[in-house]
């Protein structure tokens, strides 16, 4: 194949299995084949990116082995940022080296629950040594050593304060013996003092609770209120927020006119959007006020964000403003909606907001897989005060 793509400069890959296209990427290396490294690893991001995400252990290993990967080690930071739950359900997951699933786990932007990062974290140190039992009530001395020697330089990456007391005693406590004895008695410590207080936190937050929303449940708005007090996801709330509907398409229209009618010299404000024709869900919050006033202005506290359902909070993606004086933009003109950035999230036409977009320029990440103009079906801005 490759002396086919010497001899003849064309190369045609579709009849190839993904595995094989990347032994001939690796020969392809040892060749110095610089632009067929380029077009093979294009091909791969942009044809086989399910087979990558299914064999990510693989395809780690592979990039990183040689600075002639880029495209591919940067689509693998990439997803490790942005959907580390593909790479936790991968085919080849327990494969991932010490060093990669660290990493993953420490990275900035991760956002999977704790007790989701131990639960694979223990599979994945338990496939370390196939003689391990599943069940910890069987385990020996010698089986507890073994684990904990495994697990070593992974466990202090784990937020287990970030636990409750019930996840703790069911899913965490079986295996003590393999937490250092400081950690396992300063975790039982904290545990047993906030079980209290938990099960009075958990009958306060779980109390019947609504929003005025067509688009979002409650439990969109108590994430979106754990962001604006700068929390995780597994973090318990510090403050409770009333969601006030100050303005909805369907019922005060969609006219960028009315949105600065309504909307102006108004701060802590929620943008809520419902994509048309699918179930994406895209917003924003501005805790400065709109105006009318052409120019844009500061603030290091707004963020952008979707979802990809009205029926789940999984797989949301959060983005915060990372230059922040071009955080919010202003302009009264009458096609003009709520501005995000330089159209990080942009509302913008008179028909629905039929030519509204989302790119990447002044908030962290892109909080679309698209960059194509879409309308919206629905929006709601909300004004939100705490309790």
């Amino acid at each position: 194949m490759i002396l086919r793509y010497i001899y003849g400069g064309r190369l045609s890959l579709e009849k190839y299995d993904t595995s094989d296209i990347i032994k001939i990427l690796i020969a392809s290396n040892e060749l110095c084949l610089q632009e067929l490294i380029i077009q093979l690893q294009l091909f791969l991001i942009e044809n086989k990116k399910d087979w990558i995400e299914q064999n990510f252990s693989l395809v780690y290993k592979t990039s990183f082995e040689n600075d002639s990967f880029l495209e591919l080690q940067n689509f693998c930071i990439e997803l490790m940022s942005k959907e580390q739950e593909k790479i936790f359900n991968s085919i080849d997951f327990t494969s991932l080296s010490e060093k990669c699933l660290i990493s993953l786990i420490q990275h900035d932007d991760f956002q999977m629950d704790v007790i989701q990062v131990w639960e694979h974290v223990l599979k994945w140190g338990i496939a370390q040594n196939s003689g391990l039992p599943s069940d910890p009530s069987s385990y020996s001395k010698d089986d507890f050593n073994s684990l904990k020697n495994i697990l070593q330089h992974l466990i202090p990456f784990i937020k287990f304060d970030n636990l409750t007391s019930k996840e703790y005693m069911d899913e965490v406590y079986p295996y003590k013996k393999i937490l250092p004895k400081d950690l396992r008695e300063n975790l039982l410590k904290y545990f047993m003092y906030q079980q209290n207080s938990e099960q009075m936190t958990i009958i306060e937050e779980t109390k019947t609770k609504s929003i005025d929303s067509k688009i979002i449940t409650i439990k969109h708005a108590e994430l979106i209120s754990k962001w604006v007090d700068r929390l995780e996801i597994s973090d318990k709330m510090k403050n409770s927020y009333e969601f006030k509907l100050i303005l909805r398409g369907s019922r005060d229209g969609f006219s960028p006119n009315k949105f600065h009618e309504i909307c102006d010299n108004k701060t802590h404000t929620i943008t809520i959007t419902k994509v048309k024709d699918s179930d994406e869900i895209l917003g924003g919050y501005n805790p400065i006020v709109w105006n009318s006033n052409y120019g844009y202005n500061i603030t290091n506290d707004s963020f952008i964000f979707s979802f990809k359902n009205k029926h789940s909070i999984k797989g949301y993606i959060l983005s915060r403003v990372k230059n922040e004086e071009n955080a919010i933009f202003n302009n009264g003109a009458s096609y003009y909606g709520p501005t995000f950035g330089f159209g990080d999230f942009f509302l913008c036409g008179n028909d629905c907001y039929d030519v509204s977009y989302c790119s990447n320029i002044y908030y962290k990440k892109s909080i679309r897989e698209s960059s194509n103009d879409f309308s919206v079906d629905e929006y709601e801005i909300f004004q939100i005060m705490k309790d």
